[in-house]
């Protein structure tokens, strides 16, 4: 039985070594680690108070967990729409296509922080993250 994922190696990472980048949407990310043709994983931040651009995906989905602060997440896809509490312990879908938004709260202890794995990897591109119109106004960029 061979397949891509037999050949791919071991990976290890710990957020306090991963770089810092700026996603599309205005959060700080921490990549962590990629399996080549499946998904990748990376850590969130968004400072309190702070609010991302409104956006959609054009190739890639995520799954989220919330390990820290509090926020909310607003999406829609068509004619459907929420906004849903983002605390620690809670996990949500960004299925592909779908717009999102994120907020942390004002008066939260420290960042919003969120562990993803994206769906397939993050591509890295910038057509991926497409602006949309979100509910709240974006802060900070």
């Amino acid at each position: 039985m061979s397949n891509q994922a037999e050949h791919q190696p071991f990976g290890t990472a710990d957020v306090a070594d991963a770089p810092v980048v700026t996603a599309p949407d205005g959060a700080e990310v921490y990549p962590l680690l990629v399996l080549e043709g499946q998904g990748s994983l990376a850590v969130f931040a968004l400072a309190p108070g702070q609010v991302t651009h409104a956006v959609s995906h054009a190739t890639v989905q995520e799954l989220w967990q919330v390990t820290a602060g509090r926020g909310e997440l607003w999406r829609r896809q068509g004619e459907r729409e929420e906004i849903v509490r983002l605390l620690p312990g809670t996990a949500v879908s960004v299925p592909l296509g779908t717009a999102f938004q994120f907020r942390a709260d004002e008066d939260s202890d420290g960042p919003l922080r969120v562990t993803a794995v994206t769906m397939p990897p993050w591509p890295g591109t910038d057509t991926e993250a497409r602006p949309e119109e979100g509910p709240w106004k974006t802060t900070g960029w």
